[in-house]
């Protein structure tokens, strides 16, 4: 049985690929298949490719991190693979020779709020929510959210965002740094596009 692909893929202005998270039943949650095409597409783009955009489809969610209903039905080893297949994926982004805008459209939270730390810079609706939870629920980011938080946003303000969990506004993120510009929810894709 073939797969609904998880990621849409195209081209504008023919040097520009804007590239969208595509589960939004499931808030765009990472799932292994995503894993898979992020890493596949972030290590195949053409040389005419520019600049890369990654969004994620609908206005409520960029990403609401990993597919837990996956990882629920998962024993030891198979959630190993699937670890090392989110770590890839994240490093297809992070060593991608080219720019990555992360135009973040609504939640982005675990893997989600990792996946847009890896690109290059991040745009925000002004109605967009971050937050690294995983310690509210007993576990740790697993995909470079705790080096590139820190990296964006200092030492102190980040160990307090990944110790309590707490969410924080798209204001916020802009008052720390991490975000480069907050945008009206409807123009979001043209400021990103005016930029790439």
């Amino acid at each position: 049985m073939i797969s609904k692909p998880t990621i849409k893929y195209e081209i504008s202005d023919g040097c520009i690929a804007i590239i969208t998270l595509s589960r939004p039943d499931v808030a765009d949650a990472i799932n292994s298949q995503m894993a898979l095409e992020l890493n596949n597409i972030f290590s195949t783009l053409p040389n005419n490719i520019r600049v890369a955009i990654l969004t994620g489809e609908g206005e409520k969610a960029f990403c609401a991190g990993a597919d837990l209903k996956e990882r629920s039905k998962m024993n030891v080893s198979s959630w190993q693979v699937q670890h090392q297949q989110f770590r890839h994926a994240l490093q297809s982004i992070m060593t991608c020779q080219i720019p990555i805008i992360a135009a973040v459209n609504g939640a982005a939270y675990g893997g989600g709020l990792e996946l847009a730390l890896g690109c290059d810079f991040i745009y925000a609706t002004k109605t967009a929510n971050f937050a690294l939870p995983e310690a509210t629920l007993g576990i740790m980011p697993g995909t470079c959210g705790t080096q590139n938080l820190p990296r964006a946003i200092g030492i102190r303000h980040a160990k307090e965002l990944l110790l309590t969990g707490k969410s924080f506004s798209a204001e916020e993120g802009y008052y720390l740094g991490m975000i480069n510009k907050i945008c009206e929810p409807e123009s979001l894709m043209d400021d990103v596009l005016a930029c790439a």
